[in-house]
């Protein structure tokens, strides 16, 4: 039997997407809400329908599901075969359980694609007007090699040639924008570049402030995308 909330005038519901951030999303939204003592849902919204998804995409809900349960969500929600914009689906589900606060990760778009497509935070703020939006960027830190990278820092890649340069500059020329994790005990620029892809964290070596080789492939590849 759960436990009835104190305040039913608040309401949090956390969107998330595939990819490791979703747990720290999950975990953000039950603090509000415990410190609120509101109700508490989750949900996540995927083009294709459930029972098409892959085994990857499948494992994700699975520990969704339990982090829900474990976290004591009211509600984990799957809109699965949307073919709607994102903005409209979390609306439909804002305003059917009577969202007041709502938890989403960083968005991959870049300062130019905010310019030349606008903003997804913006689309989502015309479609839910007067609901306060909790913004959760990437992590500084990495938890799981802590002790070997100092902490993170702004940083930049640049494309030339057929190679990925780190920078720390901003510039009209830089690809992707993130977090570098330089490595301990090094002169050199050696560590980790960690970006968001979609609402997917992606992390590429860096070795003397170049990417290493087997990850252009990857790169380029987003850059398709955007395109």
């Amino acid at each position: 039997m759960k436990k009835v909330k104190s305040r039913m005038d608040e309401s949090i519901l956390v969107c998330v997407y595939y990819g490791p951030n979703g747990e720290r999303l999950i975990k953000r939204g039950a603090k509000i809400a415990n410190m609120l003592d509101c109700p508490f849902y989750i949900v996540t919204v995927d083009p294709s329908p459930f029972d098409e998804l892959d085994a990857e995409k499948a494992d994700y809900i699975t520990k969704w599901k339990n982090l829900a349960e474990a976290n004591n969500a009211d509600e984990f929600i799957i809109k699965d075969n949307e073919k709607r914009p994102f903005a409209k689906v979390i609306g439909e589900v804002a305003r059917e359980k009577h969202i007041t606060q709502i938890v989403l990760g960083q968005t991959a778009q870049s300062r130019w694609e905010q310019i030349a497509k606008g903003s997804i935070i913006n689309t989502l703020i015309r479609e839910i007007p007067f609901i306060d939006l909790h913004i959760v960027s990437v992590a500084r830190t990495l938890k799981e090699q802590g002790e070997m990278y100092e902490k993170g820092c702004r940083a930049y890649l640049v494309k030339e040639d057929e190679n990925y340069l780190l920078s720390f500059k901003f510039s009209p020329h830089v690809e992707y924008e993130g977090i570098f994790f330089k490595e301990i005990g090094t002169d050199f620029n050696n560590g980790l570049f960690k970006f968001i892809k979609g609402t997917e964290t992606i992390q590429v070596h860096v070795t003397e402030d170049i990417v290493n080789d087997k990850y252009t492939d990857l790169l380029n590849k987003d850059l398709d995308e955007k395109d």
